[in-house]
C-alpha cells in the first residue's frame, strides 16, 4: 500500500524547471497534499494503475511505502526523497558562544 502526496500547483512549475539532483531528494510537507492510498506492488504498479484514473501521478507527486519509505515521481522514474526537517532553534536568552577554534601547532 502505498499513500499518494500531490505537490500543491503552485510548486509543480518550479519542480519542473529545477535542475536533477543525485541522492534523495529533499521535500517540504507544506508543499504537498495527502490524497488517499492505492494498494499496489510496488511504485510503477501504482503509477500504472493511477494512469488509467482522472488523477495519474505526475511529475513531482510522491508514494509513500507502508514503511515510511519515500519516492518521488520525476521525469526518469521514482527516487528516493526524505522530508525536510528543521533545525530546532536555540533556546531563547541563551548566551552560549561558540567555542574558539583550536589553533594549529606550528
Amino acid at each position: 500500500m502505498f499513500r499518494i502526496h500531490r505537490l500543491k500547483p503552485a510548486q509543480r512549475q518550479q519542480f519542473r524547471w529545477a535542475p536533477h539532483t543525485s541522492g534523495a531528494s529533499t521535500v517540504k510537507p507544506k508543499d504537498y497534499q495527502q490524497e488517499g492510498c492505492i494498494e499496489a506492488s510496488s511504485p510503477y504498479a501504482a503509477w500504472a494503475a493511477l494512469r488509467q484514473t482522472s488523477q495519474p501521478l505526475e511529475v513531482g507527486d510522491m508514494l509513500e511505502a507502508a514503511n515510511g519509505t519515500l519516492l518521488i515521481c520525476k521525469y526518469v522514474g521514482f527516487e528516493p526523497a526524505k522530508w525536510f526537517v528543521a533545525e530546532p532553534a536555540p533556546p531563547q536568552g541563551s548566551t552560549e558562544t561558540p567555542a574558539p577554534a583550536a589553533s594549529l601547532p606550528s
